[in-house]
């Protein structure tokens, strides 16, 4: 799993399989947009206005990153 952080953005993406394969994008809220892979399981949620909607502090002791740089 890798969290992905754009702050210029404010959108955050979660990736829960890393195999590459063709997905279907599903927005299921305004804010939200699910990544449907093979077999119409989720590969991926992509979060708009992220810091609006949950604490990413809380997020820091996974992998992820800041505007394309490592943490």
């Amino acid at each position: 799993m890798n969290i992905l952080y754009n702050d210029k953005t404010d959108l955050l993406y979660i990736r829960l399989d890393d195999r590459k394969q063709d997905v279907i994008n599903r927005r299921v809220s305004e804010d939200i947009v699910l990544d449907i892979g093979e077999g119409d399981r989720i590969v991926g949620i992509e979060i708009l206005d992220a810091s609006r909607r949950l604490s990413l502090e809380r997020l820091l002791p996974v992998k992820y990153e800041v505007s394309g740089v490592a943490g």
